[in-house]
């Protein structure tokens, strides 16, 4: 049994910064960080775009970017939420600079993006590879910090809770959490880690579709293993597919094409050179992204072709190379020209507005367990995510998150007898799979069902047969869990199957379209405003 002080699942912008407030705050507390993958990987990683924040307030406010929050979340957001992020945000911001994070600038001043669904330039950036810095920035804070210690390639199997107590009656109102088992990858073995404090900054679960945007480490599993743990999960109908993911006839994780080169003025395109946007929205290529990935949706049900155009061709040229130098190297490695040909582009799974239920400190339903991210309900992004605002809520919420932990670490009331009662793992009576045939299969086959039938257009039908094939593939699911030997493989499978349980229950309680939330069955009316 290892024992720690704080343990935080993921290595992304929401737990590196939280891992790093309660540090400096707590330079006794032991904190472990661990992540499945390499200590870089990430969903923070790949965001291009950049970080939404107010710092031109000459031309900007916080109210102009509330009012964009909550317009691009169908009003389903919580105000209080917003307006305390956002309000914050510059702060965060200011901080994530002090860490060495560097951002774009010209002349002495921050060079300001804009992106669909906000009214005024205000998305901090660093070329199009934002992400990148500011996780190259936050491991360097985290390897100074002798009090944190990062462990790679640990891979979480479930949390432990009263469930794992022999004899303790679990009571689903008082759920306490005591820390984690996870899989040490490397030396196949299972570890009992315990904590007073567990922070959950899983990210997205964009592979439960068949193509996403997301990086290959994005199942979901923070979200199912507190969904098994009984903690609170909710909003997991609301899934945003980003409209401009570079076509490709391979599965798996698209290219993503930022928003922020439709921003800057590329123009959305059928195969034959037509335009189609001003059909759907008034802003056109600037509408927000559920409408944008919807129109795309549409017309390519209608031409039956497989991707439209994004073209570039008018654009400053050097701006563009400036800016976008991996998109433009990118495109260039798949052949294609952006100056002088359109950039084929179709909308992919993206970034999850639902999840974990957690307050404004990101506690979480169950006690001593705090959650940050897009592995989060918190209430910011409402219906839909509005572009450019997940980095700043991972360091809002991380900034809370941390000092009520350092609260809670000060007060020091924690109960842990219970834990002299865990057992450790138990793999008796279980074998080693000898082929993965079957949890390749049945992930294609969900990714499969779920993209064919609980994508960006749903409906009543398609809804109650992913019900029913949803099932099927739970029951062969459950039936390997039980008699082998965990595998991270079989785990995420696991996960990802808990992940489409929850967005097809959730989509089927909805009365109403909402954001990026949209049934066929329950439209009021059509989707293109004029012909």
């Amino acid at each position: 049994m290892i024992k720690a002080d704080v343990l935080v699942i993921g290595s992304g912008i929401s737990g590196l910064s939280y891992a790093i407030k309660v540090s400096e705050k707590m330079p006794d507390a032991k904190i472990i960080i661990v992540t499945k993958a390499d200590e870089d990987e990430s969903n923070t990683k790949y965001a291009q775009g950049g970080l939404a924040v107010v710092t031109d307030f000459d031309k900007d406010n916080f109210q102009k970017h509330i009012d964009d929050t909550m317009r691009a979340g169908d009003g389903e957001n919580k105000l209080e939420v917003v307006e305390m992020v956002i309000k914050e945000g510059p702060a965060r911001f200011r901080e994530l600079v002090e860490w060495g994070t560097k951002f774009d600038e010209k002349d002495g001043h921050l060079m300001l993006g804009r992106e669909g669904g906000h009214t005024e330039n205000r998305i901090v950036h660093h070329k199009d590879i934002t992400g990148a810095e500011i996780e190259r920035a936050l491991l360097a804070t985290i390897k100074k910090s002798p009090n944190i210690e990062m462990m790679a390639h640990h891979y979480v199997i479930d949390l432990i809770t009263q469930h794992h107590v022999p004899g303790k009656i679990f009571d689903m109102e008082k759920i306490d959490c005591y820390g984690a088992y996870i899989l040490d990858e490397k030396n196949k073995k299972i570890k009992k880690i315990t904590a007073k404090i567990t922070l959950v900054a899983t990210g997205g679960a964009g592979h439960v579709y068949k193509n996403t945007t997301n990086p290959i480490i994005a199942t979901g599993d923070g979200i199912a293993f507190v969904h098994r743990a009984r903690g609170k999960v909710s909003n997991m109908q609301y899934y945003q597919f980003h409209p401009t993911a570079l076509f490709s006839k391979r599965d798996g994780m698209l290219f993503l094409i930022s928003e922020a080169v439709r921003g800057d003025g590329a123009k959305l395109r059928l195969k034959n050179g037509g335009k189609f946007m001003h059909k759907y929205d008034e802003r056109e290529e600037l509408a927000s992204r559920d409408i944008v990935a919807r129109a795309i949706d549409n017309e390519l049900k209608i031409s039956g072709d497989e991707y439209v155009g994004l073209d570039c061709k008018e654009m400053d040229h050097e701006k563009f190379v400036e800016h976008f130098p991996n998109i433009y190297q990118k495109c260039l490695d798949e052949g294609i020209d952006p100056f002088t040909e359109m950039i084929p582009v179709v909308p992919a799974c993206h970034y999850l507005m639902g999840g974990i239920e957690v307050d404004m400190d990101g506690q979480s339903s169950i006690k001593n367990l705090f959650a940050v991210g897009e592995c989060t309900n918190s209430g910011l992004h409402g219906a839909n995510r509005l572009a450019s605002n997940s980095l700043l809520e991972g360091l809002v919420f991380g900034h809370n998150a941390a000092m009520k932990t350092v609260e809670l670490l000060k007060v020091n009331d924690f109960n842990f007898d219970d834990l002299k009662a865990v057992p450790e793992w138990n793999e008796e009576g279980m074998k080693m799979m000898d082929e993965m045939v079957m949890v390749s299969y049945l992930r294609r086959q969900l990714q499969e069902m779920m993209s064919d039938l609980v994508a960006i257009v749903r409906s009543n039908s398609r809804l109650e047969l992913a019900k029913k094939k949803q099932r099927e593939i739970y029951e062969a699911v459950t039936e390997l869990y039980n008699y082998s030997i965990l595998s991270p493989q079989l785990s995420e499978l696991r996960n990802l199957v808990n992940v489409s349980y929850l967005i097809i229950k959730q989509s089927l309680l909805m009365k109403e379209n909402k954001g990026s939330f949209y049934n066929k069955d329950l439209a009021s009316k059509p989707l293109t405003i004029n012909e």
